[in-house]
């Protein structure tokens, strides 16, 4: 009887390991759900205001739009989100920087992988900002009308979420660079930072669908 019972009892060091999340990537996530519901918001007054003005002032207004240009500084943002999720595997796998040629991909680590993301992140914002020259040119300013309000605060709030993904991966690029050693803490640092830049890519890719497409 005794000898049953304490083989049934439990060894007193005996610890139970537990898988915890990890607080900062689900902070992100949390965060990045109260940008979405901004996001929301902005498509709601978007398609209250087509609504109200009419279908004339839009097919006006659209057609003074840059296609081939806005279908070229999609595709490099899009791109830029590829490169990135190729920088979060390098810094998953701890490797901050190439180990072999400049010119041989294969061997990037994370730092070359945000390197060109930043950079195509910069010509993605670089081309709104020449999209919004050429439309004050055609006369379509954010007070002149309906149309030309709406479209410079969807298009405008979101290039400000892209400067400030820019800005967050010069921040990781710069503690890579700080850094003695290339951790679990600075790979985290890389991860959140992507999904911050996916999210940013997606909500483009709606905008892009429901302002220069949707007739």
């Amino acid at each position: 009887m005794s000898t049953h019972a304490a083989a049934a009892a439990p060894a007193p060091s005996a610890h139970v390991s537990v898988d915890r999340p990890n607080m900062t990537q689900v902070g992100t996530i949390v965060w990045l759900s109260s940008e979405l519901m901004f996001f929301a918001g902005l498509f709601a007054i978007y398609f209250t205001h087509r609504a109200v003005a009419g279908p004339e002032v839009w097919a006006e207004s659209t057609s003074k739009l840059n296609m081939t240009m806005v279908i070229i500084n999609t595709a490099i943002l899009v791109s830029s989100s590829v490169t990135c999720q190729y920088g979060v595997w390098a810094a998953e796998a701890l490797k901050p920087r190439r180990s072999g040629s400049l010119l041989n991909v294969r061997q990037w680590g994370m730092v070359e992988w945000y390197t060109l993301t930043f950079i195509l992140g910069s010509v993605f914002i670089a081309g709104q900002i020449v999209e919004y020259a050429e439309l004050v040119e055609h006369g379509i300013s954010i007070a002149g009308s309906s149309y030309g309000s709406v479209f410079y605060l969807t298009t405008g709030f979101h290039g400000l979420h892209v400067i400030g993904g820019l800005i967050a991966f010069l921040f990781v690029l710069g503690s890579a660079f700080v850094a003695g050693r290339f951790t679990h803490r600075e790979a985290t640092r890389a991860v959140v930072t992507s999904y911050y830049w996916h999210f940013v890519d997606v909500v483009w890719i709606a905008l892009f669908f429901a302002i220069y497409f949707l007739k």
